[in-house]
């Protein structure tokens, strides 16, 4: 007779949230073992004490797991599990982004598609790192799809990416080698893209063309690449440009002095006082100098204050060895640019003094 503090099959299972044939197979397979088997009914028995591992069994299988895998899971301590799991992870992304790619090329030769409309065609290197640039200024948020996108324009003249986060816009303007057929406008999936860069980087020339659903990436030698379009509409960044006010400060300070004294700032919110010949790096409560750094000063003083992590990345990302802070007020966003090159452009939003307290 079994043990009065086991449990039947059909209890176990309850408690485990696996079915009972779920169970047998793990048992035959030497995953989950019963504690007890009755000789004479075959019936099986679980103790308490392997709910726990049943449950992360079946956590392991939800996300597709291999047994073998799954088993080495089991067996190994937390560091090792932890290893095992990211692999597995991603093992699952590179499975899917290939899956996506190879569902593009089927489709395509399904629906006998022509070639798409050219958008633009660019210089690897040069579509790499603004894709890159801009891609920071992306967020993932449950129910705004459209933040993690990156926005294309394209004219006969130029290409303009575009990305937000609402805390942070940036927009980068590219010349293309070779022009767009027509005018074109599309949000494209930013994990597509990043997925894609590494290839881009690689080839000399890549030519985008937009076909329905997403845009390809043609690349001579290299496997072409596809990106999903995003079907929000993407907000309306012109009419935020247009509506920023006039610029009321203007300072020119060293890229790399500024980041450099951001890094050495030790509190997640920082405020930038610029005057006279200087912008002063500073805690938003203290009367503590900060670190003050040469900079060319037009225009009133002000103290502006940000999410460390609103104005970081937006430093960051700016080309060349000075950035331009076009400042309108402690309650407007302020615009980052390049002081010798104005074609990345990023606007940075601040917080209000009580945020900051």
């Amino acid at each position: 007779m079994p043990n009065s503090e086991l449990m039947p099959i059909g209890v176990f299972a309850q408690r485990s949230g696996l079915t009972s044939s779920a169970l047998r197979f793990y048992a035959d397979s030497g995953l989950l073992p019963p504690a007890e088997v009755d000789p004479v009914t075959g019936y099986r028995y679980y103790d308490a004490d392997q709910v726990a591992r049943a449950r992360v069994l079946r956590q392991l299988r939800e996300i597709a797991m291999p047994l073998t895998a799954v088993e080495a899971v089991l067996d190994a301590g937390a560091d090792e599990a932890a290893r095992l799991l990211d692999e597995h992870i991603v093992k699952i992304e590179w499975d899917a982004a290939t899956a996506r790619q190879k569902a593009a090329v089927i489709k395509a030769a399904l629906s006998g598609t022509v070639p798409g409309l050219l958008i633009a065609t660019l210089k690897g290197p040069v579509l790499a790192d603004a894709v890159e640039q801009v891609l920071t200024a992306t967020a993932h948020e449950p129910g705004m799809a459209v933040l993690a996108g990156l926005h294309i324009e394209a004219s006969d003249e130029v290409i303009a990416l575009t990305a937000t986060d609402r805390y942070r816009l940036s927009t980068r303007t590219l010349v293309p080698a070779r022009p767009a057929e027509q005018t074109w406008a599309g949000t494209v999936d930013g994990d597509d893209l990043r997925a894609a860069v590494a290839e881009v980087r690689r080839s000399v020339l890549v030519r985008i063309e937009a076909v329905p659903h997403g845009i390809w990436l043609r690349m001579p030698a290299r496997e072409d690449r596809h990106c999903r379009m995003l079907p929000e509409e993407f907000p309306d960044h012109r009419q935020m440009f247009a509506s920023l006010g006039k610029v009321t400060t203007r300072a020119t300070v060293s890229k790399d002095l500024l980041l450099r004294a951001l890094e050495e700032h030790p509190c997640e919110h920082v405020a930038l006082h610029a005057s006279d010949h200087e912008v002063n790096v500073q805690h938003p409560n203290d009367d503590h100098p900060g670190i003050s750094l040469p900079a060319t000063v037009r225009g009133d003083a002000l103290q502006i204050r940000f999410e460390m992590t609103t104005l970081y990345p937006a430093l960051s990302t700016a080309i060349g060895p000075d950035v331009m802070l076009d400042l309108r007020g402690h309650d407007r966003p302020v615009t980052i640019r390049s002081a010798d090159r104005g074609d990345l452009t990023t606007l940075a939003m601040p917080i209000n003094f009580d945020h900051a307290a």
